[in-house]
């Protein structure tokens, strides 16, 4: 059992340091500058404090973690010298990605929770569980997303400035989409006062549905593409 154990523990690492290239503690340092330096804002602004203030604050801070490692994944493979023997055997490229990210969703669903605890402590109580599960759904979707991108262009550079116009024209329909369950930044825990707490709750769920099923189409394009060998080596 601790033989077992152990193995599993150098697979994550080893798998960490591939994926996030020697560089986690920087974007774990960076995402947690973000939230303290947001929550300085909050208090210096005197803004209400509730459960979606904090759902808004750790939205940033989630999606930043997922991003670099699902971006720039294919290009420190390549970094590593490591795609010849992912593409070499076949179906492995399929179980190195698919257990690389669910790594990397468990890493962020983890700090996103010892955010959440840090939040309780010092701004205003809040199920750090349950907030943190409600923010992994547009994380996966980015996160996914992210992934697709980076196995058409397989260039982490490009793929980034793919996902930033992304991001760029979501918060430009923001506003439109706002009260939609197509809205990706979504937040389940700003209740509308024109909303009866039932209408808001369906379209809440309509909303993680789509986000779960667009992340499952973006990670099974992603892994499709992974596919075309040629392309890669």
């Amino acid at each position: 059992m601790k033989e077992w154990a152990y193995l599993v523990y150098k697979q994550i690492k080893i798998n960490l340091k591939i994926i996030f290239a020697g560089k986690f503690i920087w974007f774990l340092l960076a995402a947690l500058a973000f939230f303290i330096l947001f929550m300085f804002e909050v208090v210096i602004t005197q803004a209400e404090i509730d459960e979606g203030l904090i759902y808004g604050l750790l939205l940033f801070p989630g999606l930043l973690l997922v991003f670099y490692p699902a971006v720039f994944g294919i290009q420190n493979d390549e970094d590593a010298r490591v795609l010849e023997l992912i593409f070499g055997i076949p179906d492995y490229k399929y179980k190195v990605w698919g257990t690389r990210l669910l790594i990397i969703y468990l890493a962020v669903f983890c700090i996103l929770i010892l955010f959440s605890t840090l939040a309780t402590i010092l701004l205003y109580p809040v199920n750090p569980f349950a907030l943190s599960f409600q923010l992994m759904f547009p994380v996966l979707f980015f996160g996914n997303l992210a992934f697709m991108f980076s196995t058409i262009v397989r260039n982490g550079n490009g793929t980034a400035v793919v996902m930033i116009i992304i991001g760029v024209l979501l918060l430009i329909f923001s506003e439109i989409l706002e009260r939609t369950y197509w809205n990706i930044l979504l937040n389940p825990f700003s209740v509308p006062n024109n909303y009866l707490p039932v209408i808001w709750d369906a379209l809440v769920l309509k909303n993680r549905i789509f986000l779960l099923v667009g992340s499952l189409i973006w990670a099974m394009a992603g892994l499709l593409n992974l596919q075309k060998r040629e392309k890669f080596i």
